[in-house]
C-alpha cells in the first residue's frame, strides 16, 4: 500500500513542528506521599518535517505514548523524545504533557481534609545532537492582601485572589509539592479547598498581617530560587485579580534566556 507520507514534496519547504494537539490520555504520574497519582492529561507531540517529505505519520505519535503508557513522568520524557525522533526520521522532538495534580491539604486550624488541585505541565525538547530539555510548570492559586490598601485605611484593605506560574530547569528531580509550597509560602496567605469558621478566622488575619504586592510574591519566590543549586532557570509571574480595579496587577521575572533547540 501506497506511504502517501513518504512522498517527495517539491517546495523545498521544511517543517520545524508537525504532529498531533489536545490528545487526553489517561496517565500516572509520581507522587510523593502515595508513590503514584492517575490523572488525565491533555498531550501535544510535534517532531520536525525535512522537506523532501509531504507529511509525518501522525498515528505513530499515540503508538508511542500507548508504549509508555500509564506512566508519563519527567523521568520518561527524555527516552520518549528520543523514540519520538527514532520512529518518525526526525531531528528534533517535542513534547507538552498538561494535566491536573491534587494534593491533599488540612486546614490550617482545624485540620479538615480536602483536595487542592493544581495545574502542571511537563515541556520536553530533544534537538539533533540528542541534548534535552526538560521543563517542570505548575500554578498555583493564592490570596494576597494590598499593602497600600493596608497602609492608607483606617479599618480593612482590599484581598484578592490570584495565581501563579512558576516554571523551572533543574539538575536532577524535583519535586511537584516542593514547586507548590514555595509559592503558597510567598503568598499573603494560601488557597484551600475546606475551610471551618476557625479556619477562616486564621487565613484572614493570615492575609492581613502578611500583605503582598505582585512584585513581592514573584521576588519572594525568585530568591529562594536564586540560591538553589540544583535550578538551573526558572520564570515565575503572578496574576492578581483585583477586587476593586477592572484590570489584574501582574509581575514577571525570568531568570535567563531559555535554551533554543
Amino acid at each position: 500500500m501506497r506511504d502517501v507520507q513518504n512522498d517527495r514534496d517539491h517546495r523545498n519547504l521544511p517543517i520545524d513542528k508537525v504532529g498531533i494537539k489536545n490528545l487526553r490520555y489517561p496517565i500516572k504520574v509520581l507522587d510523593r506521599q502515595n508513590g503514584f497519582q492517575h490523572t488525565v492529561a491533555t498531550i501535544n507531540m510535534y517532531v520536525d518535517l525535512p522537506d523532501r517529505y509531504k507529511g509525518t505519520h501522525m498515528s505513530r505519535f499515540v503508538e508511542m505514548l500507548h508504549l509508555f503508557r500509564p506512566e508519563v513522568s519527567l523521568k520518561k520524557i527524555t527516552e520518549l523524545l528520543a523514540q519520538m525522533k527514532e520512529h518518525l526520521n526526525a531531528a528534533s522532538a517535542h513534547i507538552e504533557v498538561s494535566f491536573a495534580y491534587f494534593i491533599e491539604k488540612l486546614a490550617p486550624v482545624s485540620g479538615a481534609p480536602g483536595l487542592m488541585d493544581y495545574d502542571c505541565r511537563f515541556l520536553g525538547s530533544s534537538n539533533h545532537d540528542n541534548k534535552t530539555d526538560l521543563v517542570l510548570e505548575v500554578v498555583v492559586p493564592i490570596s494576597s492582601v494590598c499593602p497600600c490598601s493596608k497602609e492608607i485605611s483606617e479599618v480593612g484593605a482590599h484581598n484578592q485572589r490570584g495565581q501563579v506560574r512558576l516554571q523551572a530547569r533543574f539538575k536532577k528531580f524535583i519535586w511537584i509539592e516542593d514547586m507548590v509550597h514555595l509559592v503558597e509560602s510567598a503568598a499573603s496567605c494560601d488557597v484551600y479547598s475546606v475551610l471551618k469558621r476557625v479556619d477562616e478566622k486564621y487565613v484572614t488575619e493570615k492575609g492581613y498581617n502578611n500583605p503582598k504586592f505582585v512584585e513581592d510574591i514573584v521576588r519572594d519566590v525568585a530568591f529562594v530560587l536564586q540560591r538553589d543549586p540544583n535550578i538551573t532557570w526558572f520564570s515565575v509571574s503572578a496574576e492578581n485579580f483585583e477586587s476593586i480595579h477592572n484590570h489584574s496587577a501582574f509581575a514577571h521575572i525570568l531568570s535567563g534566556p531559555p535554551p533554543v533547540f
